[in-house]
């Protein structure tokens, strides 16, 4: 089983929805260790027309022979690298702050030659931000800028030089965050369940059939 298997739709210390009182249960307050994140906002955009060129070259040692065709391509992790980070606070609106960066965002770019190989290469898209975000002041702990990313491609060429021009559909979540020890309540620690082993359960239909055939629940009427 699984936190969320039927069979679990009754035990109250697993994950899940709170039917009624969502107070019930709460046995402590906990102090946790997290990341907690105290502004973001993304941003969705198609980049039209960008040149990436493509690194780590897969199977190593093939030549490749023109004409190259490009076949796809997307992010390959949701960390984005952020470059050139400047906050700037602003004056007139308190513990807010104008944040520019530069994300780079991690592609594959997949493609085949005239002879039908098929390859693979890495590169970079980059990203230039400038936001305006919830800052908070300083502390002894650290406040830091992350990013989430996600890129697909909608079509691509190659130029040369292992080179192609992309129009890329962009996702991009900036966030500020702190790692901090917050204080919430707790229903106590999770009842973990047994795994449920893959089956495909063909015989519960059967087993679930009475063991002696029943009765006639009917009631005749009298004459």
């Amino acid at each position: 089983m699984s936190f969320y298997s039927y069979r679990q739709n009754e035990n109250d210390v697993c994950p899940g929805r709170i039917n009624g009182d969502c107070t019930r249960g709460i046995t402590e307050r906990v102090c946790i260790q997290v990341k907690k994140v105290y502004d973001s906002c993304m941003q969705q955009e198609q980049l039209d027309g960008i040149n990436v060129k493509i690194t780590e070259i897969c199977p190593c040692g093939l030549k490749f022979d023109a004409p190259i065709t490009f076949v796809s391509c997307r992010s390959t992790s949701t960390k984005g690298h952020l470059r050139d980070l400047h906050i700037e606070r602003l004056c007139d609106r308190p513990n807010f702050a104008r944040v520019k960066c530069k994300v780079d965002i991690p592609i594959e770019v997949l493609f085949t030659d005239a002879c039908g190989n098929e390859g693979k290469g890495k590169g970079i898209i980059t990203v230039a931000k400038d936001v305006i975000l919830f800052v908070p002041d300083e502390s002894i702990i650290p406040f830091a800028v992350e990013s989430i990313v996600s890129a697909i491609c909608i079509q691509g060429c190659y130029i040369c030089d292992n080179t192609f021009k992309l129009t890329v559909c962009v996702t991009i979540i900036l966030k500020i965050v702190a790692e901090v020890e917050l204080l919430v309540p707790a229903y106590g620690f999770c009842r973990i369940p047994p795994c449920e082993e893959f089956a495909s359960e063909v015989c519960d239909e059967f087993f679930s059939l009475p063991i002696f055939p029943p009765e006639m629940t009917c009631e005749c009427g009298s004459r």
